[in-house]
């Protein structure tokens, strides 16, 4: 599910500055002289073929979920939202990667979301809010989605950017309220499916256009630009270190993720998906890097395309579609899109999914109305779904707004939800004193390290911090150490609490979160019919949760 990264062409960037976003795209496409040329026939009528013909699938996966859901006794939100728990291993292959560690501890707790383990551990109230957290997530992440997909759709069909926006967002509204996560698993097949075979169709025409030397020259020559492998760098090797990090780990804190695993058919077939997964998606990578390398080694004055290159006329990250537009045939450029398309679509229908989730079950069942019915459940996830997809599709229209995105979208995730996880999971002794200072020591960290792409200053001044232009940079790993000591104020607070409450160092009635109760801690979830009884004797069970924390 998170292929549509691949597009991120990082070949082609020349600052650590430059954000790595999702598919291509940052930027809107300007209203040049593009306005003024046809409209691209053939391929209005092959992305019209690809919606359908998803949209179809859709509705078929709509079906298929309706006959399983009359021949089992499952809850409608488990049927919606994680496919009645029978999503196959080949599915599961096609649809999500990683989250192999958390696989197994969270299907023992037969969780519907990430955030179960945290309302079982810490109560409604903090679980409620890291729902929020999560939801921002996602529907912050929409709006980078479609702006790639709008982007790529203008620069080579030449159609309105809104209109393209909206038509899409529409088509991945749709199949996600007919059949839910059965629609998403059985859709993104199919896109996956298109977007390694177009990509690949794709990469001969680009690396034997005429205008363009031979990459293996290019490498670490300077020629028509510099080298497109880049210049090693001792003083960002911490900054490398970090992305790397950022981008292996952060999707850990992702709802979308562990919804795959948490739906598959079994916990062996849960942990062979993310298996396969992690050795087929390097495979999905290389056309990516083949197309960057290219762009980076291509004469643009003898192209179609003129001069400057698009990296001097800071379109930079629209170098697939016009590499595709002014490197290869028409019909060519054509099937490009597809992939393009399968790559935001495949990521937005997750992204709407996981909003639908997170605050279904996360915030409406366990914290506002436990008692809600079935036929209650299905409207509020078809609500959410049409209200994340509609905001996150406005969102669109905001100007300069996308790196912003970014940072909410993924720093998010990797500093405030992933340590909560980890700890929850892994570390008993956590309590929700620690999860409160968690994460706040690893907001403020982050927020006064500063980050000049969004115009947050510089406050707090890590080792290596120095003046470039005007403008203060990091390069030490701020991502990786505001996480980390997210995970340290954790263990360290909750440690400090359990150690005060239970000694009779505070007052009994000043333990809000109930640490005393907790004097000898339990794993969070015993296994099998005599852990059960010990699990809810040890108040640690949904239920038991609820009843504790109404009392707050």
């Amino acid at each position: 599910m998170w292929f549509n990264q691949l597009f991120l062409l990082p070949l082609y960037r020349r600052t650590t500055r430059t954000l790595l976003v999702e598919d291509e795209i940052v930027e809107k496409p300007e209203a040049n002289n593009r306005s003024k040329m046809s409209v691209n026939i053939p391929g209005v009528i092959a992305m019209v073929f690809f919606y359908l013909l998803v949209l179809g699938i859709g509705m078929w996966a709509s079906f298929k979920s309706k006959r399983e859901q009359k021949k089992s006794v499952t809850s409608e939100m488990e049927m919606t939202l994680l496919g009645n728990r029978q999503i196959s291993c080949m599915v599961g292959i096609f649809t999500m990667t990683g989250g192999f560690v958390f696989v197994k501890p969270m299907r023992e707790r037969k969780c519907v979301t990430m955030f179960d383990p945290i309302h079982m551990k810490h109560g409604k109230v903090l679980s409620s809010g890291l729902c929020l957290f999560s939801l921002t997530v996602d529907i912050v992440w929409i709006p980078v989605i479609l702006i790639g997909l709008g982007s790529t759709l203008t620069v080579i069909l030449n159609l309105p950017y809104t209109l393209c926006i909206w038509i899409s967002a529409a088509v991945v509204i749709i199949y996600t309220l007919l059949g839910g996560l059965y629609s998403v698993a059985y859709t993104d097949i199919v896109q996956l499916v298109l977007l390694f075979i177009s990509l690949w169709i794709c990469v001969p025409f680009v690396l034997m256009n005429p205008y363009s030397l031979d990459i293996s020259k290019t490498l670490m020559n300077n020629t028509l630009h510099a080298p497109w492998i880049g210049t090693p760098d001792l003083k960002k090797a911490w900054i490398m270190a970090d992305d790397f990090l950022f981008l292996a780990l952060g999707s850990l804190g992702y709802q979308c993720l562990h919804q795959r695993t948490l739906s598959a058919s079994s916990l062996a077939s849960a942990k062979i998906s993310c298996f396969v997964s992690a050795f087929i998606f390097p495979i999905f990578g290389i056309p990516s890097i083949l197309i960057g390398a290219t762009v980076s080694s291509t004469d643009w004055n003898l192209t179609s395309y003129g001069s400057p290159s698009p990296y001097e006329r800071g379109e930079a990250a629209l170098v697939l579609p016009i590499a595709l537009q002014h490197l290869t045939p028409s019909y060519i450029s054509i099937i490009g899109i597809g992939c393009v398309a399968a790559a935001a679509m495949s990521s937005a229908d997750s992204a709407l999914i996981s909003a639908a989730s997170v605050f279904t079950s996360g915030i409406y069942k366990n914290a506002l109305r436990p008692q809600a019915s079935d036929r209650e459940i299905h409207w509020v996830i078809r609500s959410v779904v049409i209200a994340v997809g509609v905001v996150g599709t406005l969102l669109t229209s905001l100007s300069n707004s996308i790196i912003l995105f970014w940072f909410l979208g993924a720093e998010v995730a990797y500093i405030v939800i992933f340590p909560q996880l980890i700890c929850v999971l892994f570390f008993n002794i956590t309590n929700g004193y620690g999860a409160v200072m968690g994460w706040l020591i690893g907001l403020m960290l982050r927020l006064l390290s500063g980050d000049p792409s969004i115009g947050l200053p510089v406050i707090l001044h890590f080792p290596g911090c120095t003046l470039e232009d005007g403008v203060y940079v990091q390069y030490s790993p701020v991502k990786t150490i505001s996480m980390l000591s997210a995970v340290t104020g954790i263990l360290f607070f909750s440690y400090l609490a359990s150690l005060l409450f239970n000694r009779g160092l505070l007052p009994e009635k000043w333990d809000v979160f109930k640490v005393k109760a907790q004097h000898s801690p339990q794993p969070l979830t015993p296994i099998g019919d005599a852990a059960e009884e010990q699990w809810i004797k040890n108040g640690c069970s949904t239920e038991a949760s609820e009843t504790m924390m109404s009392k707050l």
